[in-house]
């Protein structure tokens, strides 16, 4: 057995003609399991994802950088099919591969968390769990104020189509909220029809809105009790 340490690890994105480089947090003992999140540096800066895996010490942590150039998160982040096809056919395999893990649980908040949800559905593959925290979800309905969103319109179809799925490729799913928040409508409407969709999911609203206190609030016991679920063994 030897220490914990951090290390980097160059990603290649053939699909988006672009590359990353992921932060991995590794625990002393050896194990086969993969966390890996969407805006990584600032998760593990405001949102205490890294904490959360020192103390559990159960699994690789990868801290996945939205990009590097200017709008490359808001496209990325977006329901975009090149990049649910960079995770699923690039990232996961080169990580799985380094660090000798299983399928992966993915974490995101807000336009992260939407990107997880599609990357998932789109290569379900190389997903073990979901935990997603206020996710972008944007409804007409609901979600007018954020019309103007360069990608709002790519959202919003790919919402309806989740919305109105009858089934999907389901896997142990958290989804988190802030009770003063303007998501929270449409995350109650995704939590109804993902567990519709035979997804075994939780859906718990806090005290919060919009921002890393409340994230960083939900972890535990919310991200715990899903890994549990996700890695029983």
């Amino acid at each position: 057995m030897g220490a914990a340490r951090w290390r980097r690890i160059r990603l290649p994105l053939p699909a988006l003609r672009s590359s990353i480089t992921a932060r991995v947090w590794s625990p002393a003992q050896d194990t086969d399991r993969l966390l890996i999140a969407h805006d990584g540096p600032e998760y593990q800066l405001r949102g205490g994802l890294a904490e959360h895996a020192a103390r559990c010490g159960r699994y690789h942590l990868v801290l996945l950088p939205p990009g590097d150039r200017p709008g490359e998160r808001d496209h990325w982040y977006s329901a975009c099919p090149a990049y649910a096809e960079a995770l699923g056919n690039d990232i996961l395999p080169r990580l799985r591969s380094r660090l000798g893990a299983r399928p992966a649980v993915g974490a995101g908040v807000s336009l992260g968390a939407l990107a997880m949800l599609h990357a998932q559905r789109t290569r379900p593959a190389g997903f073990a769990g979901l935990f997603l925290q206020s996710g972008s979800y944007f409804q007409p309905r609901y979600d007018r104020q954020e019309s103007g969103f360069v990608r709002w319109s790519r959202i919003i179809r790919y919402v309806r189509r989740v919305l109105t799925a009858h089934r999907g490729p389901a896997v142990p799913t958290t989804l988190t909220c802030g009770d003063a928040e303007d998501n929270l409508a449409n995350n109650r409407d995704m939590a109804d029809a993902l567990r519709q969709q035979g997804y075994p999911l939780t859906f718990a609203v806090g005290p919060g809105g919009h921002d890393w206190a409340t994230w960083r609030g939900a972890l535990d016991p919310h991200l715990t009790t899903l890994l549990g679920k996700a890695w029983p063994d």
